[in-house]
């Protein structure tokens, strides 16, 4: 049910999304830690939903179709302000592209093999990509004028949060060629009866509870 509360947690990361354009689109360095700490919050909430999905035994369709969608609409939202309003720099738009082509990537190969009746699981090394890319993205929300309003201008955050885009980025890499590979595995062959999941190409697999990566 939409009102069942790891369904609202969910919905929640959609609904963060224009308050967080709002709070950035203000330039102003109260608005940054507020931006930081609206999209801190709402990523926060793709480790409890499933969590308490599973605890409270209440999976549901709508749940699985809308938990991916969030993700990728707060990512992709947090990287097109971060962007569009010149807070990252060469050297930090660089791996943006990279996480964004690989969001891509993997959503369509997830719809290819959703018309096998194929389910791509997420993989350990894809749960720690996503936490490493929330931390980046926060931290560079904030930027360094959040930090000087935090009295905090003596850390270098813009280089920080670059430094962990790019690692995000290289997980993103390595994670993004073992679901192609997993994809391509699939190729050619006739849809499945009944749906069963791909065993990942290659790193750690695991299904744990926490932050899930699509």
């Amino acid at each position: 049910m939409p009102t069942d509360l790891p369904n609202l947690l969910t919905l929640s990361r959609i609904a963060a999304i224009p308050l967080l354009v709002a709070l950035s689109a203000l330039r102003l360095p109260w608005g940054d830690v507020a931006a930081c700490v609206v999209f801190s919050a709402a990523a926060i909430t793709d480790y409890f939903d499933g969590k308490l999905a599973r605890r409270r035994r209440q999976v549901s369709d709508l749940g699985r179709m809308l938990d991916p969608i969030a993700d990728k609409l707060l990512v992709g939202a947090a990287l097109m302000l971060l962007a569009g309003l010149d807070r990252l720099s060469a050297f930090g738009l660089l791996p943006a592209i990279v996480i964004m082509l690989r969001e891509i990537l993997v959503s369509g190969l997830r719809e290819y093999l959703a018309s096998l009746s194929v389910g791509l699981p997420v993989t350990r090394l894809a749960k720690w990509k996503t936490g490493v890319q929330m931390g980046a993205l926060g931290t560079l929300l904030a930027g360094t004028t959040g930090a000087a309003a935090l009295h905090l201008s003596w850390l270098p955050v813009q280089a920080i949060g670059e430094i962990m885009l790019w690692t995000a980025a290289v997980l993103t890499l390595v994670t993004g060629w073992d679901y192609l590979q997993a994809g391509l595995h699939h190729v050619g062959r006739p849809p499945a009866d009944p749906p069963h999941r791909v065993p990942p190409a290659a790193r750690g697999a695991g299904v744990a509870g926490g932050l899930t990566e699509r």
